[in-house]
């Protein structure tokens, strides 16, 4: 029965959320344009990705593919980051992330060495 269930919701086309590891609701990854309006592979505006871009003096050009390249790198970092940030909070025992979460993640995950004390 939960296997028909999910067959008739994958075919609907409709995005569903999936269970992540912990438990807790993981959306969707992007997908291709369908075609349909309001279709998006981004969820940050990509002018104002290109305007931070272009505000780099030493950049002269750049793609429409490199701007959605770093649009989506940018997506997936603020997405790594509040995730261990928000595993900080769970062994508080909250559930609102606060500085001091992000804090303790960026100490706890190699990868996010490079922003130590950029917090200060």
């Amino acid at each position: 029965m939960a296997a028909a269930a999910a067959a008739a919701a994958a075919g609907s086309g409709t995005p569903r959320e999936e269970e992540g590891p912990g438990g807790e609701a993981v959306a969707p990854p992007p997908q291709a344009p369908t075609g349909a309006p309001g279709a998006r592979l981004s969820r940050l505006p990509l002018a104002r990705v290109k305007a931070l871009v272009k505000a780099d003096p030493d950049v002269t050009l750049a793609g429409q593919e490199a701007i959605f390249i770093l649009a989506r790198a940018a997506e997936l970092f603020v997405e790594t980051i509040a995730k261990d940030a928000y595993c900080c909070a769970q062994q508080g025992k909250r559930k609102t992330l606060q500085r001091r979460d992000l804090d303790n993640a960026i100490e706890a995950v190699d990868e996010f060495a490079f922003l130590e004390g950029t917090l200060d």
